[in-house]
């Protein structure tokens, strides 16, 4: 038999995974009606062809600013074709587009004019989306909505010279989402001056709002009768102290399902959503170090290292050790310590000051906080 047909026909406790993929937009979302309805607010001006205000979203991973976004793109855009109207948002995820360039030429593909993602000047690309904006032959004017989904990362890693462009062409809103607060620190004062945004707020969820959206996506996805007895209110607990996470409130609970499948369980209970849990931070820390800079794999090999030979990792020990892993293309005792404070603040490592006593000063201890053959098992690929 062919190995996918054989899996394909093998007995799961599942109807359907895609109602808990967090990309799915449901017909409803639970405890955001307010969130939407402050978008819809501002991007109604656009059915009267009027340039809606630049908004931005805010909130931790899994508050459902996406997916309110998406929610009320879908919306907007079923009543201007409704209307006739030439209305169009585009969205744009910029760990995927992340500089100016890329997100400019991606909009204007999107908009029917075909630009190359390299090879043109930027004032080239730019003229181009701005040509998109004469009038058409029915003498109306295109309104663009442009959605700019965890926008810290083109800032961070191009600047702000993309806000400026939009925010000074005529008929373009921007909307930009971000799980954090300071993400304007990267935003110069004038351009600043000219997104005179509109902020929405999402708060995390709290374990009962959790429960509510696990419940509606496990009828649509389970088999009836196969999540015991406490197992969404279990999700949602584990859920709501990862910051009110609903993308890990699903992810716990299709993962659940799934290893319940492994074993040919015939329902889901707290055991597999323990070893759900397990399993979701070991991939988690994995991926974290796989894709860390090079640099930063080698301190954290160094820690491990250390960590393995049952020494107390100081500062100086760990740069001697650092030096002798990097060898020439060591960085400076300076370089490293921002190392250490990022790995810290992705939970691979903590630091703690001790006092030695008087006239020995205080010194930094570094422990590893995540498993040793988790980081020879990410680090065995790197070059």
């Amino acid at each position: 038999m062919n190995i996918f047909q054989k899996l394909d026909e093998k007995e799961t406790i599942f109807k359907t995974k895609e109602y808990l993929d967090h990309r799915f937009i449901p017909e409803t979302l639970p405890h955001r009606n307010e969130q939407i309805e402050s978008i819809a607010k501002y991007w109604v001006e656009a059915l009267n062809n009027i340039t809606p205000p630049d908004i931005t979203l805010y909130g931790k991973t899994g508050t459902g600013k996406t997916s309110a976004t998406l929610y009320a793109k879908k919306q907007l855009e079923e009543i201007a074709s409704e209307r006739n109207l030439n209305i169009r948002i585009e969205y744009l995820r910029c760990t995927d587009f992340n500089t100016e360039y890329q997100i400019l030429a991606q909009l204007c593909q999107k908009l029917g004019k075909p630009v190359p993602f390299r090879g043109w000047t930027k004032a080239e690309v730019v003229n181009t989306f701005r040509s998109l904006f004469t009038k058409n032959v029915l003498g109306k004017d295109m309104i663009l909505i442009v959605i700019l989904d965890e926008i810290d990362v083109v800032l961070k890693n191009d600047g702000d010279s993309i806000l400026y462009t939009l925010t000074r062409t005529d008929n373009v809103a921007i909307t930009s989402i971000s799980n954090y607060v300071d993400f304007k620190k990267f935003i110069k004062p004038k351009v600043k001056s000219s997104l005179r945004d509109r902020e929405i707020v999402f708060p995390p969820y709290n374990a009962a709002q959790l429960q509510d959206i696990l419940k509606e996506r496990s009828q649509l996805s389970f088999k009836e009768g196969v999540i015991s007895s406490g197992v969404l209110s279990y999700c949602a607990a584990l859920a709501a102290k990862e910051e009110g996470d609903a993308r890990y409130a699903l992810d716990l609970l299709k993962t659940s399902g799934e290893i319940a499948d492994e074993i040919g369980a015939s329902e889901v209970n707290r055991n597999f959503v323990e070893e759900a849990k397990d399993r979701i931070e070991h991939n988690k820390i994995y991926d974290v170090i796989v894709t860390l800079p090079i640099q930063q794999q080698r301190v954290l090999e160094t820690i491990k290292d250390l960590t393995e030979k049952k020494k107390e990792i100081t500062s100086g020990k760990l740069y001697e050790s650092y030096q002798k892993l990097a060898k020439s293309d060591a960085v400076s005792y300076r370089r490293l310590f921002d190392f250490v404070n990022e790995l810290e603040m992705l939970g691979l490592i903590s630091t703690n000051t001790i006092s030695r006593g008087r006239g020995r000063g205080r010194t930094n201890i570094i422990t590893l906080q995540c498993d040793t053959d988790l980081i020879d098992k990410a680090l065995q690929f790197k070059t």
